[in-house]
């Protein structure tokens, strides 16, 4: 099946034939398409196109219809615009077969799962499938079919030990169809008896009948795992990697195509209702690496001649690197909301892609500084940086400027971040691809009249810059409550998983852009690129460099984006509780508290966080909340991850101005029955330097990194300098950090823990997740 949105050049010659026959055969059919399509002026045809068109029917097997399709698709008109074309002049029979050839294929999203039920149990099966409009589903028992059953889900009143034990669903359209998975029906005999109405629900626990199995593969196999189970209500499932949830991964089946050393680690899979939840056991997958020269060439096969024709999937990165930067709460200027929401879904998509993500929020220009210099160690010959900015900003004389939270009220170059400057420092490490995404205002500082010396750039051919909106013009942000997006990530986020040229992908988001009606005239994404190749997000990663080298640079990044270990308080009153952490961004660290056991003789006890070092962006009455969403984060109104009763929630933002570690005391307030007093203990906790923290960004000196806000490097040599001195570093940090660091390593190669619950119970990762309705738009400019 194809898809609309490709050119009509990749329709099959039968089926162009076909529809040029039916175009031929109709009174002007031909020429009215011409007509119809030219209204867009890309479309249009020259009279001297026509009448080539026109002299075909002088050739023995010459077709007009087809003369023009061919035009149609070298101007890269796309199957959707054919079909809306053939609409409008009312050739139904055109519009019928294109459609029947273009139709999304049947995908079955929601599996019907076996169950094992007591006698006299309702059991429901559940099949869901996405594809074309007008979907009908069957339900068949063994071979026969079930009357009446044509809905999503099929229900069984009441199972009996002569209830047949296989079940499956087809889903048909029109004459497609696909066939889910078999689930079986189990009948036990009930031990208890039943009710007068006859009918008992029964609850059954849930069991795993196929345990996922270890393995070992090389990079371009692909890799199967599998995880069955047994329960009612139904299972549920979800996958993760070490220790962090795979996205998408809900089904009992994990398939990966073309592995690389990315999909290398530790493998679970949660196995889940609404009663129960237990996990399979962990396996191990190793992925052996291909070997490269370690100054070799950015594609297969550069290491000896290269072929004469390369294909665009040759391509690949040593590595791949994201900054993500959003200034939201500024001290003198307009505060913003959209910032968090933006970097925390990019975060997420850009973990999809294997991208080693750095997010962080609401910095000062220090802290900016210090934080793109950490980037700048990450990054090495071949591979991709990205970096993204979202925040006030503005442009003067070609060059973007983006501005810290902490800028004076009349603010010049010097305050702020020229990202230009950050641009020549990222060639000088040989990257393979320069990503820039700016969602910031570019309108003129006019307190700013310093025409900056930023120094020429190399000519690489692997730069993209893609800005939220043009020179000169503002940039806005959709809110709907406390929830914001910026228009650009509303519609980037809709195609970065896409496997495209990146500027084939930003062209998609500018058309997309160009459609909402309230910007028109506003806002329009611009994009400015010397890509001489078809480099994508989603290429493959394949180091180059030695492993010893590749190891350091990925200690570095793990050391950002280590958790504290979980771990409990065993207090005089005979309570013990738990201390769990989460972490929502790079440098914003959600600790909790949960007590986990009381004795009988206690009726209320709550564990609270106080002494909390002021250098933290902590505001106390947001603190010690029983539930996510009332820490004062708009991002918990998507996700709440209660754990029980007796768990209260803190955020702690500005993890990157801790100076020396994370020191605070945990406060045990009890009742005893009977009594109306409540009794107090307290005790010490020290968690060392959690998080962004380990990596000293607060320091007043910015050294090494970018000497002015519009200058380049003092110093060419200098992220080779800085990069050999992060090797030694990592290798001389304390023995309990360096460990920590280390297994960090080597069980997260590519996967931050963001997001993730770290827990001695075994909790596991709750990804936030948001669904945006936009409202009108706000603006990023000050």
């Amino acid at each position: 099946m194809a898809d609309r949105s490709v050119p009509i050049g990749t329709l099959g010659e039968a089926a162009l034939a076909r529809l040029s026959e039916l175009l031929d055969n109709c009174s002007r059919g031909w020429r009215k398409l011409a007509a119809v399509a030219g209204t867009e002026k890309r479309f249009k045809c020259s009279e001297e196109e026509l009448e080539m068109c026109s002299l075909k029917v002088l050739e023995p097997c010459g077709s007009p219809s087809q003369c023009l399709l061919q035009l149609l698709a070298e101007r890269d008109c796309s199957l959707q615009y054919l079909l809306c074309c053939l609409e409008k002049m009312g050739h139904t029979e055109a519009f019928q077969f294109l459609s029947s050839v273009v139709q999304e294929p049947i995908r079955i999203v929601v599996q019907p799962q076996s169950q094992v039920v007591s006698e006299g149990t309702q059991v429901s099966f559940t099949c869901q499938a996405t594809g074309p409009p007008g979907l009908s589903y069957q339900w068949f028992c063994g071979k026969q079919e079930v009357p009446g059953a044509t809905c999503p889900e099929l229900v069984i009143e009441s199972a009996t030990l002569q209830t047949p034990d296989w079940y499956i669903c087809r889903v048909n359209h029109r004459a497609s169809f696909t066939f889910s998975r078999w689930a079986r029906l189990q009948v036990k005999r009930s031990s208890s008896p039943v009710s007068a109405s006859g009918y008992c629900p029964t609850m059954v626990g849930l069991q795993i009948l196929c345990q996922p199995q270890p393995c070992t593969l090389d990079e371009g196999d692909s890799l199967h795992l599998r995880c069955v189970a047994i329960g009612n209500p139904p299972p549920q499932y979800q996958w993760f990697r070490n220790g962090s949830l795979i996205e998408g991964a809900r089904s009992s089946l994990l398939q990966v195509k073309l592995v690389t050393t990315a999909e290398r680690g530790r493998y679970a899979c949660k196995v889940f209702n609404l009663f129960q939840e237990v996990w399979s056991q962990d396996v191990e997958v190793e992925i052996g690496p291909q070997l490269f020269a370690s100054g070799g060439s950015w594609r297969e096969g550069d290491a000896g001649s290269a072929p004469e024709h390369k294909r665009p999937s040759e391509l690949y990165a040593t590595d791949k690197v994201a900054l993500l930067m959003g200034n939201m709460n500024y001290l003198h200027h307009k505060h913003l909301k959209a910032p968090m929401v933006d970097v925390h879904e990019l975060t997420n998509l850009l973990r999809q892609l294997n991208f080693k993500v750095v997010s962080l929020l609401d910095l000062s220009k220090d802290e900016m500084q210090m934080a793109v210099n950490e980037f700048l160690l990450l990054l090495d010959k071949g591979v991709y940086g990205l970096l993204y900015y979202a925040g006030h900003g503005y442009e003067n004389f070609g060059n973007s400027f983006m501005v810290p939270i902490d800028v004076p009220g009349s603010y010049t170059s010097e305050h702020c971040l020229c990202v230009q400057s950050v641009l020549q420092s990222m060639q000088q490490r040989q990257t393979g691809l320069n990503i820039f995404l700016l969602d910031m205002c570019r309108k003129r500082n006019l307190n700013d009249d310093i025409i900056p010396q930023v120094g020429a750039l190399q000519v690489t051919a692997n730069i993209v810059f893609g800005y939220a909106t043009c020179a000169d013009a503002e940039a806005y942000e959709l809110s709907q409550g406390e929830l914001s997006n910026g228009i650009f990530v509303s519609f980037l986020k809709r195609w970065l998983l896409t496997a495209e040229k990146i500027t084939v992908l930003l062209d998609k988001v500018a058309e997309d852009m160009g459609t909402l009606e309230i910007t028109k005239g506003r806002q329009a994404l611009e994009l400015r690129s010397n890509l001489s190749e078809p480099r994508a997000l989603t290429d493959p990663i394949k180091p180059a460099e030695g492993p010893e080298e590749f190891s350091v640079r990925n200690l570095q990044w793990a050391k950002a984006h280590v958790l504290p270990e979980s771990r409990y308080l065993q207090f005089d009153c005979g309570a013990r509780v738990q201390l769990g952490f989460a972490a929502e961004f790079s440098n914003i660290l959600i600790i909790y508290t949960r007590v986990v056991e009381t004795p009988p003789e206690i009726t209320r006890c709550e564990a609270k966080l106080i002494d909390i070092p002021e250098e933290l962006d902590v505001d106390l009455k947001f603190t010690n909340k029983e539930n996510p969403e009332e820490m004062g984060s708009s991002l918990s109104l998507a996700w709440s991850p209660k754990l029980s009763d007796c768990c209260l929630y803190s955020r702690l933002c500005g993890l990157q101005k801790l100076k020396k570690e994370l020191a605070f005391t945990i406060c045990l307030q009890y009742q005893y029955q009977g009594l109306d007093d409540f009794l107090e203990e307290s005790q010490s906790v020290n968690i060392g330097k959690p998080l962004i923290a380990k990596l000293n960004l607060c320091v007043s000196e910015v050294s090494g990194g970018l000497p002015g806000a519009c200058n380049p490097l003092a110093h060419p040599d200098l992220c080779e300098d800085a990069l050999t001195s992060s090797f030694h570093s990592t290798r001389s940090i304390e023995t309990s950090e360096s460990l920590a660091a280390s297994e960090a390593y080597r069980s997260l190669p590519c996967d931050s823990l963001l997001g993730s619950w770290s827990a001695a119970d075994g909790q596991r990762v709750n990804t936030p997740e948001e669904n945006l309705s936009p409202e009108f738009p706000s603006t990023h400019s000050i």
